[in-house]
Formats: C-alpha cells, sequence, structure tokens
C-alpha cells in the first residue's frame, strides 16, 4: 500500500465533504461554462467523491492495490458528460503508483485542475505525477471514454498499446409492481440527476405486464423542475414535437416522455419502457445486451446472475465501481507484470 497516496486521499475526501470558499465558487461558476453543470448537479458530484473516499472505504481500495516501483504513463482522455466524472480514472492512476497524462475534456475543463490542485496542497508529490496536454503523447498505456464513434478512432490510434475504450452505455430500472412510493421517488433521482446524461442514469425502464404507468407519474411529480433548466427543455420540446408530427404514442407528464421502445439508450427527456411477462425471460434478455449496460436498478436478488442497484443509488458509486464493469486497478496493476 502507498501509504502517502492513501492518507492524500482520505484527506481529499474530507475537504471534499466539507468543502471550502474555493470549491463553492467553482460550484456556483461552472454553470457559465457548461450549462448542464449547474451548481445543484456539481454539489451532488463533490458530495458523491467525497463520500467515496472514506477512511474505510479507502483503506479496503488500498488492500487490493501493491506497491509500484515500476511507474508507466498511462494516457487518460476524459469525458465531460457529468461534472468530474473523469476523477475515479486518474485517481485509479494515481492509487497504482503510475503517471497520468490527461487529456480533459472542453466540457469539463476547470473542476478536473480544481481537484488536482487540491490533491497537490495535499501532497506536493502529486504534481509530479500527473501532466495535462491537449494531445496524448508518449504513453504507454490508455484508457479513453467517449462514444461509439470515437471509440472507433480511440482503438486506430491506441489499439498497439494496452489500453481500456469505453463506449456509450446507458443504466436500466426493473419495477416488480412491489415498490413502495419512497423507492419509486428515488428511482427519479436515478433518471433526472445530471439531467440523464451519465451512463449510470436509467434510460430504460421495464414494467410487469398491467403496470399503471400513472403510479410513476404521481411518485416522480416532484421532479417537475428540472423542465425549468433551458437546456433539457429544448430537449424535451423537439423530442415531442417530433413524436407528435410522427404520430408516435407515448404518454407525456409535461416534464418526461416515456415511450415503448426496445432500444436501451433514449434521447433525452425520454424514457423507454417494454413490458416483460417473467424476470427470468427479462434476465436473459440483459445478459443477451449487457455491453449495453452500466447497472441494473431494482431490488435485490430480483435476478439469479445479475447484481442490482438499490432505487436512487444509480449515481452514487462506490470506488470500486468501475465503468463498463472493467475493473480499472486491475488493469493498471497488469502494466506492471
Amino acid at each position: 500500500m502507498n501509504t502517502n497516496i492513501r492518507n492524500t486521499f482520505i484527506e481529499f475526501g474530507k475537504i471534499l465533504r466539507a468543502s471550502n470558499s474555493e470549491i463553492e465558487n467553482a460550484i456556483n461558476s461552472a454553470q457559465h461554462s457548461n450549462a448542464w453543470f449547474t451548481p445543484e448537479m456539481v454539489r451532488k458530484s463533490i458530495v458523491s467523491f467525497g463520500d467515496m473516499l472514506s477512511e474505510e472505504k479507502v483503506d479496503a481500495w488500498f488492500k487490493s492495490i501493491p506497491e509500484n516501483d515500476n511507474s508507466k504513463r498511462v494516457g487518460l482522455i476524459l469525458a465531460g458528460n457529468i461534472p468530474m466524472v473523469g476523477l475515479h480514472d486518474l485517481l485509479c492512476v494515481l492509487a497504482t503508483g503510475n503517471y497520468a497524462v490527461v487529456k480533459l475534456s472542453s466540457s469539463d475543463d476547470k473542476l478536473i485542475p480544481l481537484m488536482v490542485k487540491i490533491l497537490v496542497e495535499i501532497q506536493p508529490e502529486i504534481a509530479k505525477k500527473i501532466e495535462f496536454t491537449d494531445r496524448l503523447m508518449n504513453f504507454d498505456a490508455v484508457i479513453a471514454t467517449g462514444s461509439n464513434n470515437s471509440s472507433r478512432y480511440f482503438d486506430y490510434y491506441f489499439g498497439k498499446v494496452p489500453h481500456i475504450i469505453r463506449k456509450n452505455r446507458t443504466s436500466i430500472a426493473v419495477i416488480s409492481g412491489n415498490e413502495s412510493a419512497e423507492e419509486l421517488q428515488n428511482l427519479g433521482n436515478d433518471i433526472f440527476d445530471y439531467f440523464g446524461l451519465g451512463c449510470r442514469n436509467v434510460s430504460k425502464i421495464y414494467l410487469p405486464e398491467g403496470y399503471k404507468i400513472s403510479k410513476f407519474f404521481e411518485a416522480i411529480e416532484h421532479f417537475q423542475p428540472i423542465i425549468n433548466h433551458f437546456k433539457y427543455n429544448n430537449n424535451y420540446d423537439y423530442n415531442k414535437s417530433i413524436y407528435l408530427v410522427n404520430g408516435v404514442v407515448h404518454f407525456d407528464n409535461g416534464f418526461l416522455l416515456v415511450k415503448e421502445d426496445s432500444g436501451f439508450i433514449s434521447p433525452l427527456a425520454v424514457l423507454f419502457y417494454e413490458n416483460y411477462k417473467s424476470l427470468e425471460d427479462l434476465e436473459s434478455k440483459i445478459l443477451n445486451n449487457s455491453a449495453q449496460i452500466q447497472c441494473i436498478v431494482g431490488h435485490a436478488n430480483m435476478f439469479s446472475k445479475l447484481n442490482t442497484v438499490n432505487f436512487g443509488k444509480s449515481q452514487s458509486p462506490e470506488l470500486t465501481d468501475y465503468a463498463d464493469n472493467i475493473n480499472t486497478i486491475e488493469f493498471l496493476i497488469g502494466l506492471n507484470n
């Protein structure tokens, strides 16, 4: 275990949980660079990372991370769809004793540098382990996060070095019909946190046959203010007009469009749904499409071969919840073998 990095992460978590004037300024100003990064959403991300970096969780994480005397240069191409989404990859590189060559997303080029500044203030040696760049060069491995289209570009340029290349994914929820009102309300967080822009956001729900959609709409009514965000509202209006002009059958509660669709990745402000007959059949269907699914929200032990996340918790990952279910730490440790 790298004790210095372990202690730095714990102190970093304390600062994120307590916040300070510099963090508060960043929370309030982020929306000037990216309108999706509202104070509420930026704060949610910072609090999530703060909770993730508790002493207990950091200690448990570091137990599986050996000391590394052979640092590799790891190129990180970070996404910017939700605030600080690339921070976890950066923490993984530091935790494994490697050197991070970071290409920021233009959508999130203020918050990540601030997080690095805080880390360096805690442990100045970290400044020697992180480099920001506009173009990746001289790297031993790459972790790149993007879309299905950009992944082809990444494969072409980085295919000859060890790599993790992430594509589009989304999350789903399975409703049994036995959910409490509170669980359905919490599902609203899985759908609307970060305006639905994250891969851990639920963009499709599975409903038992005969389920009344009005029950779901009643539970999420308190998320109605989301429609006041102009970019979300633009997406809602656009998709609504498309559906109306083309005569597409859908439900509409005034801030969310719900459409029956076999796809997984719905447009912004739209939630896809499908009905299912049995959980056994549904499990088989989900397994066959696992490459498109980040996480599954639902009751514990619904499935025999699939893990679920509690309602309202899809956007509260732990240190060991790795994107695309690829263990980033194992990948980074493997670079030295």
